[in-house]
């Protein structure tokens, strides 16, 4: 079988990775120019980690990552610790470790595992334009005039899908109300030891932020969101002013501040949710990651997710029978229900991390503080769900 991949980010990449993994021929397409993302960090949790670990990326990983020691909520202004995550044992419980990695850096692991098995693979400047299927197989045309021929187009190309759009127009995406800011800052120009070597969620009024090191602690990767009507571009691209990042955050514990202080480039995005595709698939084309269920990033799982797709489809596809019908209904059948409960838990927690009056944080936090401290090990498990599963086996 000949796949045909559209997209050459972390969906795309592992997706190519997975089916060679698994003997199927496989070609990634690429709009850019080359493999690379601005400024970004990500949070890789166990289930994400262990498919990857699977896939013997283990020591290139952990030259380039960075293993929290806890995951913490703390009130944004007086920096009281809500409740704390120990990530001590979590190798041994979910048989992998959360990471903290830049975006860059897995994109850079995982386009070096492919040009080792194969310098032919990764197609850069390859813009879709266009997609075709029928009984005798797939077809790509490019903006560049070439064509690709395989056996199935997989649509791993975000959140502006071209393959979602050609068999499956979406409805228009809610605005959330909230906008995300995001920096690095490079730790060498912060104090010693201001951020905590831990996931860390600071809670406010109608804002938050979260801090955690990447690149083996060489960085700091901050995310701020507050909820803003007036600018709606979706961008991870798109400037922000930094003195009004600073500005947003003034009243923040002086930890947050100091950081902000040092940030000198930074990015704006707004935030919105999406309804639910009635299919992921069609003919011999089938979408995975952002494009086929883009979720909000209050959960710290859409690359995860994307990962977990990419493992299922290619063990899918490599056991597929004369029709592609099959393994896409089955890969819809599995993934749907998990990344759907995901989705929901990330929507949830948007409103969770923004309670700023004395009365709300006591109605939503306290019994988060009091069970930290009554039941420690009731909180520790509170993501077993999300952490134990195993995509490939999920029953």
């Amino acid at each position: 079988m000949k796949v045909l991949v559209v997209g050459g980010g972390i969906a795309g990449l592992t997706t190519a990775l997975c089916c060679i993994q698994q003997g199927l021929s496989v070609q990634v397409f690429e709009q850019a120019s080359e493999l690379t993302e601005v400024g970004a960090g990500l949070q890789l949790s166990p289930n994400g980690s262990r498919i990857l670990y699977k896939l013997g990326l283990k020591e290139q990983l952990e030259k380039v990552a960075f293993k929290p020691r806890s995951l913490d909520m703390r009130l944004g202004r007086s920096g009281k610790k809500i409740f704390s995550i120990s990530m001590k044992n979590a190798e041994a419980k979910y048989h992998a470790p959360y990471l903290h990695i830049h975006r860059a850096d897995l994109i850079n692991v995982l386009k070096q595992a492919i040009t080792t098995i194969s310098s032919d693979v990764i197609h850069l400047n390859h813009t879709v334009v266009n997609a075709n299927s029928n009984a005798d197989g797939a077809e790509l045309t490019f903006l560049n005039g070439n064509k690709a021929h395989g056996d199935v187009i997989i649509g791993a190309d975000g959140i502006h899908s071209k393959i979602k759009e050609i068999f499956s127009p979406s409805l228009p995406p809610k605005f959330t109300g909230n906008v995300a800011w995001r920096a690095l800052i490079p730790t060498i120009k912060l104090p010693t030891n201001l951020i905590p070597p831990s996931a860390t969620v600071w809670t406010g009024n109608k804002r938050h932020a979260v801090t955690y090191y990447v690149s083996q602690g060489r960085f700091v990767n901050f995310v701020g969101v507050v909820e803003e009507e007036n600018w709606t571009k979706e961008s991870w691209n798109e400037t922000g002013d930094c003195e009004e990042l600073r500005s947003i955050f003034s009243n923040f514990h002086p930890t947050i501040q100091t950081l902000i202080g040092s940030i000198e480039a930074c990015f704006k995005t707004a935030l919105f949710d999406r309804e639910p595709l009635s299919s992921w698939s069609n003919d011999r084309s089938v979408i995975i990651g952002d494009a086929a269920h883009p979720m909000l990033p209050f959960m710290a799982q859409g690359a995860v997710m994307a990962i977990e797709d990419a493992s299922v489809l290619a063990a899918l596809l490599s056991n597929q029978s004369s029709t592609l019908e099959k393994p896409f209904s089955q890969f819809e059948s599995i993934r749907k229900p998990r990344t759907s409960r995901v989705q929901a838990a990330a929507s949830s927690n948007m409103a969770l991390f923004h309670h700023g009056t004395h009365f709300s944080q006591l109605l939503n936090y306290g019994p988060m503080w009091l069970a930290a401290r009554l039941a420690p090990s009731f909180v520790n498990s509170r993501q077993d769900w999300l952490y134990l599963h195993d995509a490939e086996n999920p029953n």
